[in-house]
């Protein structure tokens, strides 16, 4: 009798096992759940996400929702989105807000947009509630030299037809920051910015900037103008600046010059003084030569003394005049 009850227990627990094996492997659970939701799946079809190792409830419970909000959409669509790595319950999610909203979306494009690595959902929310970009301060300067500073805020809507491939918001904000340079600059005074900055939206929805991005702007607002920095005035005393360093480094390079100049006159004065000297030296000598040539008389010697002494005593003469007159 105990032999009898210790094999019925072990059968039971084997067979609890079995249930229990089961039951993980194959999601009954799952398979009713979509069956009361009338959602066509075979436990086959569920066993065999198992086994590609697909979680049957990413597929089940997005395929319900799809159902019930009337789309027609299969479970091997969503599988396969899921093997290529898409977040199936969000594309879902979007196609339903696309169709409740009456936008053109199909399931194709939808999974490319999530696959190209955008939040295809908060596209679709785009699309019915377009969201406002506020730019960075642009500077600008208009052609009186004067600097103003931008900020702008720009309303776009997600296009749906360009969100494979499109540029960013990144690009609409260089865009929008390019156009609002450009006109400030074309501006002849910076009051006729102040005055209409309006004039600013107008130009730069006129270029447009949406052009082969994501989104489609909607409207330009300019949020804040402000007087910056006199630019030009700026530019002129800079320039000036670097004028009068080149002026003075000009003249510093013709000084040097000048005192280089005057010491080479002065080496070239001594130079002459010494050849003077050492002409001076060879008279005595050529004299001397003369006498005893006789080419030169003792008369004319002393003659000539006398004539240099009085020379020298006139130029003595001369020199106290004129320190008596200072």
């Amino acid at each position: 009798m105990t032999k009898l009850f210790m094999g019925g227990s072990a059968s039971l627990f084997l067979i609890i096992i079995g249930v229990f094996i089961f039951l993980q492997f194959v999601p009954v659970g799952l398979w009713i759940s979509a069956i009361s939701a009338g959602v066509s799946i075979s436990i086959i079809n569920l066993v065999g996400m198992r086994l590609r190792r697909v979680p049957p409830d990413k597929i089940v419970l997005p395929l319900i929702k799809a159902n019930k909000a009337g789309l027609n959409v299969n479970s091997d669509q969503l599988e396969a989105h899921y093997l290529a790595g898409g977040n199936v319950d969000r594309v879902i999610d979007a196609l339903i807000a696309a169709h409740r909203a009456a936008i053109t979306l199909t399931f194709e494009r939808a999974c490319a947009i999530d696959l190209a690595g955008r939040d295809v959902l908060e596209a679709v929310q785009m699309s019915v509630n377009p969201k406002v970009i506020e730019t960075p301060v642009v500077g600008a300067v208009a052609k009186n030299g004067i600097e103003l500073r931008v900020k702008a805020r720009v309303t776009v809507r997600a296009n749906i037809e360009r969100l494979v491939g499109g540029a960013g918001e990144a690009t609409v904000i260089a865009r929008v920051g390019e156009g609002i340079v450009s006109t400030v600059g074309s501006s002849e005074m910076h009051t006729d910015v102040l005055e209409s900055p309006e004039h600013i939206s107008k130009t730069v929805l006129d270029k447009g900037l949406d052009e082969g991005t994501a989104f489609e702007i909607l409207s330009i607002d300019i949020a804040d103008v402000d007087v910056g920095r006199n630019i030009g005035a700026a530019l002129m005393t800079d320039q000036a600046e670097a004028d009068k360093r080149i002026a003075q480094a000009k003249a510093e390079q013709r000084r040097a010059m000048a005192v280089a100049k005057e010491q080479e006159m002065k080496a070239y004065t001594q130079e002459m003084k010494a050849k003077v000297v050492e002409a001076e030296a060879k008279v005595p000598e050529a004299m001397a030569d003369a006498l005893r040539q006789g080419r030169l008389g003792v008369m004319d010697y002393y003659r000539m003394n006398n004539v240099n002494a009085d020379t020298r005593m006139r130029n003595a003469m001369a020199g106290d005049e004129t320190s008596e007159d200072a």
